[in-house]
């Protein structure tokens, strides 16, 4: 490698060289989808890290990137054979798993719904969440170490350049994931001729066509650019040598992705490619900052300036530490160009970003101006802090830190970076949460606007606060309307929403258990209710009631089991001959009259035992009720048996619900799927609480059938508790 010869000491190119040799026998047996020895791609990695002069450790790093997850290399013993600085850079930029890309993708490119209507299976489901998590490990290593992303960014640079060799659904995963997160993370860390390049090779995997058509279309104008660059290169050289300003002028051509993004901007404005003229740019290079604006004046002078395309990143630089003017100017023909004015040190942070810092190469402290920069490292270790969920968290990453970044102003001075397209709203949660929440309206540079209204560069922002507590808006959350862009602040809206729907869900719960005490004619406290329920406290069993995650006739039962004697409700029913066939056998004994204990209700399959009266034969109750408990005189319980009954056998139950619309008809569907009649059915609306009882009798086969059709019920969207009665 001769970029090491030529950057490195002797020692330090022996080091690298001990690092190619592991790495080469390690692979040695292993070669890429396109036929040629794996090695290749560690060299290339780690040659195009020499290239941006990053320093020994770093360069080892990208030639044993691989080791660790296709070799089996542990990572004691990189520390043993290199040093524990290597070992941990190798160990970050490792997979959780062995897949080539880090998201799940569909084979049109498109991203998978987990688990949802698209057909995601757990396979799917798995890898998907592996994938999140690798994602998450990069960014909170690289927000430790920075060098951890820029090995990754080699890496996939390398990637992205052999990408032919890949099955087609590959490429399209690949250039799709490179596009979306590794070309923003560049640009977000400064490196801008990477992410051209990774911008480049996706665009031309992800709309081949639109690539090629564009490819020639550039061709064939290349000539009449070239010539147009040189007459304004010219005329601007000449004018700054006559203002005695030393400086290098050059003109360059965008890259062929922003040119895409251009012609998509401009054919909404019915234009086409011929109608557009800023292709292209100039770099100014000058020696001092002085002599940058002292060249901006003298290019106003030659070219007149078009209002609102000049932005000084001198004087307030980039987080990403970039520094240029840029002004936009009308050239030769009235034809705009876009002139970019630096010294060589400023090109240098520019085309290389952080990778061109001085951090890691003299061992020395870094400058005040880098650690104020690198906003993004410490955004990354705030929201990995703020998120449990790695698809939560991805999420924010993708959609407030790695796009485009507005600075905006509080009343007081202070800036504010949001994504690009945020809005006072977004600004409003960024400041804090309450007062996100508190948010009636806005005020933008003096003037009252709207609070889905994207914001600019350089706004200064005044949010107004609504009297009273803090109560978002649902539709803040539809994303049609614009309201909120950014995921963080979307996040805040919905976990006070779910805050709020937990607290209902905690209501009617209490409420349940409270009303089904008092059927029971129970005194025992709430606590005591969930503790003998296993619970820690009363409100995880009043969410899980609430919910309908919690069965009503669990809690019914277990307080059956503590509740103490209370006298026995007398039935109502006929009373029956036990003939054993059909009705009720009493074991031992024939020609007892039989009849069913309205206290409890059972049906035909329940668990049951009878009770021996005064002269009114055996009363039926189910074997948990709480009217048998604690009989002073057990000898009066006998043994029972349901008959052989094919008839069906009403039951009565009610159903508590949210109220909404199709609500009957979902339950009264469910019922018939079940082969069961309905005798009769009520509903009752609460407007107070938006809430709906239905109360059903029908006619089942038994407790078999109604325990099943119970469990459907409980299923239907809405539907929190299920309480059977007596008839």
């Amino acid at each position: 490698m001769a970029l090491v010869k030529d950057n490195f000491t002797p020692e330090q190119g022996k080091f690298i060289s001990e690092a190619l040799e592991f790495a080469a026998h390690a692979h040695r047996d292993q070669r890429r989808k396109s036929g040629s020895p794996f090695i290749e791609h560690p060299i290339a990695t780690a040659q195009y890290l020499a290239q941006l002069r990053m320093d020994p450790d770093t360069v080892a790093a990208g030639l044993l990137h691989d080791t660790m997850e296709d070799c089996d290399v542990e990572y004691k013993e990189l520390v043993d054979r290199f040093n524990p600085t290597v070992a941990a850079l190798v160990d970050s930029v490792t997979k959780l798993n062995a897949d080539g890309s880090l998201l799940p993708w569909n084979p049109d490119g498109t991203v998978p719904i987990v688990g949802g209507s698209d057909g995601g299976t757990e396979r799917e489901a798995a890898l998907a969440t592996a994938r999140a998590a690798s994602m998450r490990k990069m960014f909170v290593a690289m927000a430790k170490d920075v060098r951890v992303v820029v090995i990754k960014l080699a890496d996939r640079l390398h990637n992205m350049l052999t990408l032919k060799a890949l099955p087609h659904h590959r490429q399209i995963a690949i250039a799709r994931e490179t596009l979306d997160i590794y070309a923003p993370l560049a640009h977000r860390l400064g490196m801008w001729d990477l992410k051209w390049r990774l911008e480049d090779e996706s665009f031309k995997y992800l709309q081949p066509r639109e690539f090629r058509a564009l490819s020639r279309l550039l061709q064939r104008k290349r000539a009449e650019r070239e010539e147009y660059v040189e007459r304004i290169t010219a005329e601007t050289q000449k004018e700054l040598s006559s203002a005695d300003i030393e400086a290098e002028v050059t003109g360059r051509a965008k890259h062929i992705y922003s040119i895409h993004q251009k012609v998509a901007r401009y054919a909404a404005q019915g234009k086409k490619l011929t109608d557009i003229h800023d292709l292209f740019a100039l770099r100014v290079f000058v020696d001092s900052v002085g002599d940058c604006y002292a060249a901006l004046g003298v290019i106003h002078g030659l070219w007149p300036p078009m209002g609102g395309q000049f932005d000084d990143y001198i004087a307030t630089p980039k987080d990403n530490m970039y520094q240029s003017l840029h002004t936009t100017v009308r050239a030769l023909d009235g034809f705009p160009v876009e002139v970019q004015i630096r010294t060589p040190e400023m090109h240098n942070i520019s085309e290389h970003g952080i990778a061109a810092h001085t951090l890691y190469k003299e061992g020395g402290n870094s400058p005040d101006r880098f650690d104020e920069g690198m906003t993004l490292l410490r955004q990354l270790l705030e929201s990995d802090r703020d998120h449990n969920e790695d698809f939560e968290w991805l999420e924010q990453i993708k959609t407030d830190i790695l796009r485009d970044q507005v600075f905006v102003y509080t009343p007081a001075g202070d800036v504010v970076e949001l994504p690009t397209g945020g809005t006072a709203l977004d600004f409003a949660y960024k400041i804090h949460t309450n007062l996100g929440h508190q948010t009636g309206g806005a005020i933008v540079n003096g003037k009252l606007t709207g609070l889905n209204k994207p914001l600019h560069n350089g706004d200064r922002v005044t949010i107004q606060k609504r009297k009273g507590a803090g109560k978002p808006r649902l539709d803040w959350l539809n994303p049609d309307l614009g309201y909120l862009k950014t995921a963080s602040a979307r996040t805040k809206v919905s976990q006070w929403f779910r805050r709020q729907e937990r607290e209902a869900q905690r209501a009617q719960g209490r409420e349940f258990l409270s009303r089904q005490l008092r059927r029971l004619h129970e005194k025992l406290s709430h606590e005591d209710v969930a503790e003998e329920m296993g619970y820690g406290s009363p409100n995880e069993l009043y969410e899980l009631i609430g919910s309908g995650e919690l069965h009503a006739g669990e809690v019914v039962a277990k307080l059956m089991s503590t509740t103490p004697d209370v006298p026995e409700i007398q039935p109502e029913k006929p009373l029956k001959k036990s003939d054993g066939t059909s009705g009720t056998i009493v074991m031992g004994m024939s020609g007892l009259l039989t009849r069913e204990a309205l206290c409890c209700n059972p049906v035909y399959g329940d668990d049951i035992v009878g009770y021996l009266t005064r002269g009114r034969g055996v009363t039926i109750h189910r074997a948990l009720c709480s009217n048998l408990r604690g009989k002073d005189q057990p000898e009066r319980l006998v043994e029972v048996d349901w008959g052989h009954s094919t008839s069906r056998i009403p039951a009565r139950f009610k159903i508590e619900a949210w109220d909404r619309v199709g609500l009957i008809r979902d339950l009264t569907s469910l019922v018939s799927e079940e082969t069961v009649n309905i005798h009769s059915l009520t509903s009752t609306e609460d407007e107070a609480t938006n809430t709906c009882t239905v109360t059903l009798t029908v006619y089942t086969t038994g407790s078999k059938q109604l325990s099943r059709l119970f469990s459907r019920l409980e299923n239907v969207r809405g539907v929190f508790g299920i309480v059977r009665q007596g008839l």
